[in-house]
């Protein structure tokens, strides 16, 4: 096989950590779930009837990815920088239109991230109708935690929370998901062919808010792990 000849060096793969391995996990797509606590939902002027609506998705570049730990800069053109704390989801095999009773089948396990969003530029987005990509599509903005694997297991409850500088803003179960682990997988999977290495970032609970630059996130969700990021300065 030939090498391909680029005209400038191409970007490293995105990659994380995993417990227990030296080696790392390719990282091949960032799906987000939006709205998917009712009181988040509510926070955000936007309440979720389960019964007539299903869950909707954005994704992210795979270069917006940052692992737990990392100082990132102050994003530009905001004054509304907001955390969400989500449990993850890492896709270990290829699923396309699975049954939510066999969604376990391409679980690889879990890590726990934060959706870090340009708040003031998503929500005058979605008041306009327009897409949300200048408000969640934001460098640095996909961090996550060193994966766990968890080959085959449905998480389907366990605290997850956060806190900003030790004071706790978040503070939920898993098992207040609108969609669950099997229906999320069950439905995107109707969209796209998933493949190994595609994470599921599954929704925030209520508590979301604004960090300045100094602050410093912590977070975790019972039974898979913690996370931090710290604020630096603007650019």
């Amino acid at each position: 096989m030939t090498q391909a000849n680029y005209l400038w060096t191409p970007p490293a793969l995105p990659s994380l950590p995993v417990r227990g391995e030296s080696a790392r996990l390719p990282v091949n797509r960032l799906f987000f779930v939006g709205r998917n606590y009712h009181a988040h939902a509510v926070e955000m002027g936007r309440p979720v009837d389960k019964s007539v609506e299903r869950p909707f998705y954005f994704t992210k570049a795979p270069q917006t990815l940052v692992e737990s730990g990392a100082t990132i800069a102050y994003p530009p053109e905001t004054k509304n920088f907001h955390f969400e704390m989500e449990l993850v989801l890492v896709v270990g095999k290829p699923g396309f239109r699975v049954k939510a009773e066999d969604a376990h089948e391409i679980i690889y396990g879990y890590a726990c991230g934060l959706d870090m969003t340009r708040r003031d530029l998503q929500l005058v987005a979605r008041d306009k109708g327009r897409p949300w990509d200048l408000g969640k599509d934001v460098e640095n903005s996909s961090v996550c935690g060193e994966v766990v694997p968890m080959p085959g297991v449905v998480i389907d409850k366990g605290e997850i929370a956060l806190a900003v500088n030790g004071q706790v803003k978040q503070e939920s179960d898993v098992d207040k998901l609108i969609w669950n682990i099997r229906e999320l997988i069950a439905d995107l999977s109707l969209f796209y062919h998933l493949q190994p290495g595609d994470l599921i970032y599954t929704g925030t609970p209520e508590g979301v808010g604004a960090v300045v630059p100094g602050d410093r996130i912590t977070g975790r969700v019972e039974g898979v792990g913690e996370i931090a990021l710290t604020i630096g300065a603007a650019e």
